[in-house]
């Protein structure tokens, strides 16, 4: 029986070895032998065939195929190839499982953070705060769909989180509460002192708007559709611009606040797509910094009106 076996990682996160589960302890026989262990492992090394491998142990080749036969019986071998040689026909065996055991039944432990092939060193650093515990610690907060505000406005960017909550579940557990909230409900409830992840600007986003004036990157506090300057005489206008920012929570600093926004809602939509599907290119200027951020633009290569790239402007 085949299962996935979880090892430990390095650097780059955490690693998988499919492993070979045997139903009886009488199956390991073959490999507790110590010729035949010897075989397995030169076979791990590279596929090779019967004589080849009786010149390099300097044994009888029926030897080796007596081991070779009884490994292949339990499955630990399979046939890599076949080709002539000095006019004989020669199999290549290889090893077919990286790991292989007897499972006993207990000792299963709940893997709090999901394996994923895609974590990105960065993107985790970016989000630690809410992933640190290895359940999501923290709120994403959407602009209601009604109209509210000084401006009446009504977000049309609320749908974004799932694609940046289905992205980040890759990488934190499931908690118990909700975690997206309206901009109202935020306010109404006085949620803002929590680790927040704000979609859409502050047109549309009213917590977006109080924490502008602290973002490094801000919105044109007279008209938030006009553009975003960086307070060095660069400003970005267009709709497909965005904003990534992170910044430590200004109502409570222990907590932290990152915004995902443009300048219309296809500016809210690149930005999210810059995070979920270019984030080492968007990251590669972050070095774990509580106060950071960038613009980007998104643009359609394919011409089928959606947004399916992005450029990083700053």
């Amino acid at each position: 029986m085949e299962k996935e076996l979880v090892t430990i990682g390095d650097k780059d996160g955490p690693m998988m070895k499919s492993i070979l589960i045997f139903d009886e302890p009488s199956s390991l026989r073959p490999i507790l032998n110590p010729l035949g262990w010897e075989i397995l492992n030169l076979l791990a090394q590279k596929p090779m065939y019967p004589a080849e491998i009786s010149r390099l142990l300097k044994i009888h080749e029926q030897k080796v195929y007596y081991h070779i036969r009884q490994m292949r019986k339990i499955g630990l071998l399979s046939v890599e190839k076949e080709e002539f040689i000095k006019g004989a026909l020669a199999r290549y065996y290889r090893v077919s499982y990286p790991a292989f055991g007897v499972e006993l039944p207990f000792g299963e432990k709940r893997q709090n953070l999901p394996i994923s092939p895609f974590m990105d060193e960065k993107m985790v650093s970016f989000f630690d705060e809410f992933l640190l515990s290895g359940i999501f610690e923290g709120c994403i907060v959407v602009g209601s769909p009604e109209p509210h505000g000084p401006y009446k406005a009504s977000a049309r960017d609320g749908h974004y989180a799932v694609q940046l909550a289905f992205y980040l579940g890759q990488f934190s557990g499931m908690p118990k509460n909700f975690i997206v909230k309206l901009d109202a409900d935020v306010k109404a409830e006085k949620e803002e002192r929590n680790n927040l992840i704000l979609i859409g600007g502050p047109g549309t986003n009213l917590i977006t708007a109080d924490i502008n004036r602290h973002l490094p990157i801000r919105f044109n506090e007279e008209n938030y559709w006009a553009g975003l300057s960086d307070g060095k005489g660069r400003t970005f206008n267009s709709d497909r611009d965005g904003l990534i920012a992170k910044i430590p929570n200004p109502y409570d600093e222990k907590k932290c606040m990152i915004v995902m926004a443009g300048l219309k809602y296809i500016g809210t939509k690149s930005a999210v797509i810059a995070i979920t599907n270019f984030s080492k290119e968007v990251l590669r200027d972050y070095y774990g910094e509580r106060q950071w951020a960038t613009v980007i633009r998104g643009f359609d290569l394919d011409g089928d009106g959606k947004v399916d790239s992005i450029e990083k402007l700053l």
